[in-house]
């Protein structure tokens, strides 16, 4: 593995990071103005949930493909087309908006082929954090990581709210274009660092595929995590892309109100993200992961039974879903980066994120149309028991609360290992 303790690790890779944070901010602002659109449109929650469904798919249907790619290409190329693509994409959807011709199946297959785009991205960009960065400072990257990026969202959602209001919504989305050029910069001058590989080692694609399956499966806890996290995101995904609803139809707010209630919950992910980089968690990882699922589900419960007169509430509520946010998503992701070789990173992470958000869409399909039958109410209730009890199960399952020490003390596959065609192909 590389070692960056002797490297200038820091301003190589923040000039990458705060380009990436620009596009942040574009595709935020794009992101806020699509739904808002689609809100005003149509207030149907079916047509929401669809829209999330579009972004969602590349994650569930893709990303073992993607992952693969990642591992066996160069990454920084990787991160440059996919930034040009969307900007190409965004452009196009600008364009259709100003002829008029902005039909909504036209929208869904934007947000699908950006969804594509940016996980591409995000995939490059996670495999390659383990070689920029040093392994002792993992998880305080991941929580400034987190941090910095809710700053970001306060920034956009309501300077998104703000521009819906007052511009024509392709002029909203130009602005994507520019921020993906600020991303795109730096990653033509700063070199990102690409993992060893064997020459004298010949594998085809199938069988890296395979080769990140093996592993994964042969990682108890994380299977058993992973297939928790799915059962939470079935239940909790609807939670997000219905809050334009939750916010108009039960609290009787507005495009402010939303802007303010997305606010509150990245100032929560800044405070989350603050605060596990200077706590840095308990000394298990595991152990703070699940502490912060309990939270999560707590505050998500409480969200749904607030009263319809205490949207205040609500968003102070919303930014306590925020907080948790990072003390999960930081915790678990640092464990798991920190065990897993850099050239296994792409095609890992992307089954991770395959695994954790598979029953999502089905949650969006079933959202949409119970929600508008049976009232919004019923998923924010529903999400926060099930997390909550996904949580406490996690502290009971030894296999579980033994993540760490089981991969460090226990061999797992590596790349090394010939034994790929004995891998079940039909385990997955």
């Amino acid at each position: 593995m590389h070692d960056q303790s002797s490297s200038p690790w820091l301003g190589r890779f923040l000039s990458i990071w705060l380009g990436q944070v620009c596009s942040l901010i574009g595709s935020q602002l794009v992101q806020f103005a699509i739904i808002w659109n689609l809100t005003l449109r149509t207030g149907s929650a079916t047509t929401l949930a669809f829209a999330s469904l579009m972004a969602m798919l590349p994650a569930v249907l893709l990303s073992p493909f993607i992952g693969t790619w990642v591992d066996r290409m160069n990454r920084q190329v990787i991160m440059l087309v996919a930034d040009a693509c969307s900007m190409l994409v965004t452009i196009g959807l600008a364009l259709l908006f100003w002829q008029g011709s902005d039909a909504i199946w036209q929208i869904y297959v934007a947000l699908l082929l950006r969804s594509v785009c940016e996980r591409f991205h995000s995939t490059a960009m996670g495999a390659s954090t383990v070689l920029l960065v040093p392994k002792t400072h993992l998880a305080r990257v991941q929580g400034m990581n987190q941090a910095l990026y809710g700053g970001m969202n306060i920034v956009a959602a309501p300077l998104g709210a703000w521009l819906v209001a007052t511009f024509p919504l392709q002029a909203v989305l130009s602005i994507d274009v520019i921020t993906a050029l600020l991303a795109i910069l730096p990653l033509l001058f700063v070199r990102i660092p690409q993992p060893q590989r064997d020459a004298n080692r010949t594998v085809t694609f199938w069988q890296d595929m395979r080769e990140g399956f093996a592993y994964v499966i042969g990682w108890r806890g994380l299977l058993i995590s992973l297939i928790m996290v799915s059962v939470i995101n079935l239940v909790i995904t609807p939670v997000g892309s219905l809050l334009p609803l939750l916010v108009t139809k039960i609290f009787g707010g507005g495009a402010s109100e939303l802007g303010w209630m997305e606010a509150a919950l990245s100032i929560g992910i800044i405070l989350g993200g603050v605060l596990l980089s200077v706590w840095g968690g308990f000394k298990r990882r595991i152990v703070t992961a699940l502490f912060g699922l309990v939270l999560l589900g707590a505050f998500t419960l409480f969200l749904g039974i607030m009263p319809n007169s205490l949207i205040w509430g609500a968003i102070v509520m919303n930014g306590l879903v925020g907080l948790s946010l990072p003390i999960v998503n930081g915790s678990f992701g640092a464990m798991i980066q920190g065990v897993i070789a850099p050239e296994l990173q792409g095609r890992v992470f992307s089954l991770v994120g395959s695994f954790a958000t598979a029953m999502a869409p089905i949650g969006l399909l079933l959202a949409g149309p119970i929600a508008d039958a049976f009232g919004l109410r019923i998923w924010y209730i529903l999400g926060g028991v099930v997390t909550v009890a996904m949580g406490v199960l996690g502290f009971g399952l030894r296999s579980v609360m033994t993540m760490e020490s089981h991969q460090t003390q226990e061999s797992a596959p590596t790349i090394n290992e010939p034994s790929l065609s004995q891998a079940p192909a039909e385990a997955m």
